[in-house]
């Protein structure tokens, strides 16, 4: 064995370490739009169908997702949560981002106005669509939560709906008297 002297501190290895973390926190915004976050569901009440003037719920149910990724050999966590949604109703009316999701009322309360129903005056064949604004977070090995720049912005696959219009008669016939008669 050979010992040798040294006169301070030396690098053992050739080449400058390189900074994983820095390197993973350049290339995470990237991967965060390209991680295959799962849409929102989401529905109508009424729907498929609703009416002219009434009030049409909507609502949307998004989870919290969590994907396990390596990135430069490091254990990376990247998690997305939903936390707000753009609305299009379908004729021409947008709303949000909101935080507002929205939830299914009783069948004894549809027809009630809600933080998400919208009122259409004009009858027709529409498609609802929804986007929901995903934040997320990411670790590496374990670590702390980091915040990722930008927002994942995921839509939905659009919902058909048709707007009805109803129209209500009152009648003075008697139809046992007339069964013949109009409304009979």
């Amino acid at each position: 064995m050979e010992w040798f002297y040294f006169s301070g501190p030396e690098c053992v290895y050739g080449e400058k370490p390189r900074d994983l973390l820095a390197e993973i926190a350049g290339q995470i915004a990237r991967e965060f739009q390209r991680t295959p976050i799962a849409a929102a569901e989401f529905g109508s009440q009424p729907g498929p169908h609703t009416l002219r003037g009434k009030e049409t719920n909507v609502w949307a149910n998004a989870s919290t997702q969590t994907f396990n990724l390596t990135m430069i050999g490091q254990k990376v966590t990247i998690t997305a949560t939903p936390v707000a949604y753009t609305w299009n109703y379908g004729d021409g009316t947008i709303w949000g981002p909101t935080a507002i999701h929205g939830a299914p009322l009783n069948k004894d309360r549809i027809g009630e106005q809600t933080q998400t129903s919208h009122v259409y005056t004009e009858t027709g064949r529409l498609t609802i669509g929804l986007i929901t604004h995903f934040n997320g977070t990411y670790t590496v090995n374990g670590g702390p939560e980091l915040p990722i720049p930008g927002q994942g912005n995921i839509p939905s696959a659009s919902q058909p709906l048709t707007v009805w219009r109803a129209e209500t008669n009152l009648y003075a016939d008697d139809c046992i008297v007339n069964p013949n008669g109009i409304g009979c």
